[in-house]
């Protein structure tokens, strides 16, 4: 009898254990499969046994999930993560599978699950979002960047590339540069030793400065303050420039402060026009 049906791997007789060579444990697995997909279709959608019946099919085909996970062990991503993604691959292919059909289930099934787990990358291992047709552009020069590479005992040109895919230069640049938003960096990660920078890559960003603005207002003020009257514009920049008061700049000018009061009001009611005429 079998000591574990979903793996297949060991089978006992009356004398002893014995080994499941690769390609017996391969047949097994399709029988018991073809087996439990023809019970699954016989079965109610709802009913506890097809649940049952699903979830066994779902363990049985596992190690299929794991051979195409395999083929992106080379990503940054965890291999359980892959895994993961590609059992849900596996789940749709599971409800989808059709037996009358012919078709032996992992045909069926390894597109459905590669997909799953290329979609995965695809849509959320970027950092920045780019255009689909620009990342399937990145992984199509990453292929012919290695084939070329052994072909040519050298890493390929842009012109080289392009003739490969079939594409444009401008092209080729373009997907080349998208590799750059497939990764970020930590701004808490320390700078570059090459560029003998102390701290993290946040100290060595820039940042907006509140006083641009500001420069901005005054390069503008400044024909708009020529125009004034001598006394007006001695009233604006003892005001905003000496911060003296009211009480202070009509002692200073000769006047009232209620005349400094009116004086300021109707200029600064000038240099507000002119600003936004300009």
């Amino acid at each position: 009898m079998s000591v574990d049906l979903g793996s297949a791997k060991v089978l006992a007789t009356d004398d002893a254990p014995h080994t499941v060579p690769a390609d017996c444990e391969a047949i097994d697995t399709r029988t018991l499969s073809r087996s439990l997909f023809l019970r699954l279709a016989a079965l109610e959608r709802d009913s506890a046994e097809r649940t049952y019946v699903r979830d066994t099919l779902i363990e049985l085909n596992l190690p299929l999930v794991r051979y195409a996970a395999a083929r992106f062990r080379s990503r940054n991503e965890p291999m359980e993560d892959i895994v993961q993604v590609g059992t849900i691959g596996l789940i749709k292919a599971i409800d989808r599978f059709d037996c009358e059909r012919g078709v032996e289930f992992p045909t069926f099934a390894m597109p459905t699950v590669v997909g799953e787990i290329k979609r995965f990358f695809r849509d959320t291992s970027w950092s920045v979002r780019v255009p689909r047709r620009l990342q399937e552009l990145r992984l199509a020069l990453t292929k012919a960047s290695d084939e070329l590479a052994q072909k040519l005992d050298r890493s390929p040109t842009v012109p080289e590339l392009a003739l490969c895919l079939g594409v444009s230069e401008e092209d080729v640049v373009d997907g080349l540069a998208v590799g750059n938003a497939y990764t970020a960096s930590s701004l808490d990660s320390p700078s570059p030793e090459d560029d003998g920078g102390e701290g993290s890559l946040a100290d060595r960003l820039g940042y907006e400065d509140s006083a641009l603005e500001g420069v901005e207002y005054r390069e503008s003020l400044k024909p708009l303050l020529a125009k004034l009257p001598p006394r007006e514009r001695q009233i604006i920049m003892l005001r905003f420039f000496a911060n003296m008061t009211q009480s202070q700049i009509g002692e200073e000018v000769g006047i009232s402060q209620m005349h400094v009061s009116r004086l300021l009001t109707r200029t600064l009611s000038q240099l507000r026009e002119g600003l936004i005429a300009d």
